[in-house]
């Protein structure tokens, strides 16, 4: 885009293929549109381990999230509160999903119906969140933005 190539078929070719080779590859109107563009090959990631937790505290904090689910119980109000930890990623990662369950020592990985084209590290066992992974978030926080900001306006250490 610095050398404005995306300005010509040949550049906006170039950005498609790319598109086409990561996480769901083209929309159907975009395949549509470019049924000429081949995705851009990727580099098969052999190894697929963690080898420093900086690394995966950067992954979490991009690919993670946090949620929160109410359902109905057994219990006196009909109610009850989970809160569930959660990575989403294409199936082409599955090994490296597979290993934050021994790297973080809980939670697992299910793998969504093939139709839906993903996997997901998820932890819902509230003492396994509060005991480790919110500790390792603590240990090896990401200072970006989002931390800045949150840490501003709320104190999670109380």
């Amino acid at each position: 885009m610095v050398r404005k190539e995306h300005l010509t078929i040949e550049g906006l070719q170039k950005i498609v293929a790319i598109r086409a080779s990561i996480n769901w590859g083209l929309s159907n109107k975009l395949a549509t549109i470019f049924s000429n563009v081949n995705p851009v090959s990727r580099p098969i990631v052999v190894d697929q381990t963690i080898k420093d937790p900086n690394w995966l505290a950067g992954f979490i904090s991009g690919e993670s999230n946090f949620l929160i689910s109410i359902f109905k119980s057994t219990t006196k109000t009909g109610y009850a509160v989970r809160l569930t930890f959660k990575i989403t990623q294409h199936p082409r990662d599955i090994e490296l999903m597979k290993s934050l369950v021994n790297y973080l020592g809980c939670g697992r990985y299910v793998a969504a119906l093939l139709i839906k084209n993903h996997g997901d590290y998820i932890v819902s066992n509230l003492p396994d969140i509060v005991e480790k992974i919110i500790p390792f978030l603590n240990k090896y926080p990401v200072i970006g933005n989002l931390y800045i900001y949150l840490h501003d306006k709320f104190d999670y250490r109380d």
